[in-house]
């Protein structure tokens, strides 16, 4: 587990302990709990590392893209 420094207003500081204290457990797992579920709703949507990887020094590749794959695959 890694650790990590929150800076919250007296508000929510204050709201979080109430909580906590109502479900019995520390703040900070209230707060590992909110960042998992936002983690959750918010994935991160990766990219293959192969992409742009290459270059092919060609400038009009992806024009021409069509037309040398045709007849791929046949």
């Amino acid at each position: 587990m890694a650790k990590t420094t929150l800076y919250l207003d007296d508000e929510s500081y204050q709201q979080l302990k109430w909580l906590a204290k109502g479900r019995g457990c520390a703040a900070a797992m209230l707060v590992r709990e909110a960042v998992a579920e936002y983690v959750l709703r918010h994935p991160v949507k990766r990219i293959p590392k192969s992409i742009g990887a290459f270059r092919s020094r060609r400038r009009t590749l992806s024009e021409r893209a069509e037309d040398l794959l045709a007849g791929m695959g046949r």
